[in-house]
């Protein structure tokens, strides 16, 4: 006997609820893109010393200079979504909870736009807390 489209259903949105993202996600990664999107909007240095404070603290060594640069990143939250299969550089999975989410990154150099691309970024929620991996300039 096959399960009636009540339990497909029932079991699709189950699976569904495990792989997207709750209040709390939300309200952390909205709380880390805010603070990246002031220190950008502040100057270079102040987002660098966010970058710093932000960064993995299993990849502190990751963090590359700015060089005057500041990054915007504008998410869609409707997109956050686990994904432990992540390995920065691959160097492994880090320590937490990954997250990816799409967003738009629009860089500038003394305040003039030198580009805009859209992508996709990773957090990590570790204690409570979303942590990043700060863009290196290429």
């Amino acid at each position: 006997m096959r399960p009636g489209p009540v339990v497909f259903v029932a079991t699709l949105l189950a699976v569904l609820a495990g792989c997207s993202s709750t209040p709390e996600h939300v309200r952390l990664a909205q709380e880390y893109f805010a603070a990246n999107n002031a220190a950008a909007f502040e100057n270079s240095a102040a987002q660098q010393d966010f970058f710093r404070r932000t960064q993995h603290p299993d990849f502190t060594g990751e963090i590359c200079a700015l060089g005057g640069a500041t990054v915007e990143s504008e998410p869609v939250y409707s997109t956050l979504r686990p994904d432990p299969d992540f390995e920065p550089d691959g160097a492994g999975p880090a320590r937490g909870d990954t997250w990816v989410v799409a967003v738009e990154v629009t860089t500038r150099q003394d305040g003039v736009v030198v580009g805009r691309q859209i992508g996709s970024q990773h957090l990590v929620q570790l204690d409570d807390r979303m942590f990043g991996f700060a863009p290196c300039p290429r």
